[in-house]
């Protein structure tokens, strides 16, 4: 079942920037006063909802806006440091090629998804950038309707939370398994599919015309 309209996510699936992650959230934990992120902790994380990581770190819901801005300026300083993933340009030019539109939402700027992204940003139709930490179910909404309400829509994402956002609208979901989130996590809020490499979200996207087979067991149900 091919998909018209395909939405991503930015952080841990189109870019690497879980070691960046790494190497800064203890100096935001020291700047905003929430605990800092021990070396035995982040495989632990990599397994929590989101809602589990702030109680963990003890992060009070008041200060995610600050940490988020804070985070964004980090990022658009430290964006030579973060590359896209192996195949992601070749994933992206071939689903734009056979007629999927691009979309692309994520809770950094638009400035910084179009520097990460360089060339790449060209073959998205629609951007809908500093999504807050639940607040993604209202940025899909509205892409959605800007390309025209299609029929069956896709949101590929490396977090919990993408699931559980593609889940509050009612449109199909896709889990990349070399994201923040463990393999393990997502699955078990079973996701509609689990890509365990760039040409598996081909297969799923370009439906059952695409020549090859998917490398992962598909769907999940």
């Amino acid at each position: 079942m091919p998909y018209p309209l395909a939405i991503f996510d930015l952080d841990g699936t189109l870019a690497d920037s879980f070691p960046w992650f790494l190497r800064t959230i203890n100096d935001v934990a020291d700047r905003f006063g929430f605990r800092r992120v021990k070396d035995e902790d982040i495989e632990k994380l990599r397994h929590a909802s989101s809602r589990e990581i702030l109680s963990h770190l003890e992060v009070p819901l008041w200060k995610l806006p600050a940490i988020a801005r804070h985070a964004r300026r980090l990022k658009a300083e430290a964006a030579s440091e973060i590359s896209l993933f192996a195949g992601v340009e070749a994933m992206l030019q071939t689903l734009a090629d056979n007629r999927v539109q691009l979309a692309l939402v994520t809770s950094d700027s638009e400035a910084n998804a179009r520097e990460k992204l360089g060339d790449a940003a060209a073959l998205f139709s629609h951007f809908d950038c500093s999504a807050s930490l639940f607040g993604k179910p209202a940025k899909f909404r509205r892409v959605i309707g800007r390309a025209g309400e299609p029929s069956k829509v896709i949101s590929i994402g490396d977090e919990v939370r993408d699931i559980e956002a593609a889940r509050n609208v009612g449109i199909a979901c896709g889990a990349v398994c070399w994201g923040y989130a463990a393999p393990a996590a997502l699955r078990a809020l079973g996701p509609d599919f689990l890509f365990h490499q760039m040409k598996d979200i081909l297969n799923i996207c370009l439906g059952q015309d695409w020549p090859e087979k998917p490398t992962c067991q598909l769907p999940l149900t």
